[in-house]
């Protein structure tokens, strides 16, 4: 009887362990997108640094730059934010599978929901990504003088 037992077990755990790759996935994005938000604090002190000893005209160029750049911060922790929720919830998938298969127990539009919320979350967060990866450009711009502070424009 273990025998029979431990047989379907095996089919259960790999339906339910399936998605593990995705964490396994969504946790190199999440170890980038963690290396770009270190690295933006690393940038934000640097050019605190600079600050006091900074000509105006330098000191305009910086402060346009740490503007963009908690700009940036924001970004990049709302793209954190949903990628781990989306390892959040894909935990929470695997969970409902093993239980819905193991108890025979029938939750499809759950488990739907589950997957949807969790794609929905990883395109979230790859939005971000991209809109911070634009965004460093513009902080670029400032620092190589390519691009004007909108309050030097006034």
């Amino acid at each position: 009887m273990d025998t029979l037992l431990l047989k379907d077990l095996i089919p259960i755990l790999q339906t339910a362990v399936g998605p593990v790759i995705l964490i396994s996935g969504i946790g190199l994005l999440i170890l980038s997108m963690t290396n770009r938000y270190a690295r933006i604090f690393e940038r934000t002190h640097h050019i605190t640094m600079k600050l006091p000893s900074a000509s105006p005209e330098e000191r305009k160029s910086l402060v346009a730059q740490l503007r963009v750049i908690l700009k940036q911060a924001y970004v990049v922790r709302a793209a954190l934010a949903l990628a781990v929720l989306s390892v959040l919830w894909t935990a929470v998938l695997i969970i409902s599978l093993f239980i819905s298969v193991v108890f025979q127990l029938g939750f499809p539009i759950w488990i739907a929901t589950l997957f949807v919320l969790i794609l929905s979350c990883l395109i979230g967060s790859l939005i971000m990504f991209i809109i911070d990866i634009n965004m460093s450009l513009g902080s670029l711009k400032i620092e190589v003088g390519l691009h004007k502070d909108k309050e030097e424009e006034k």
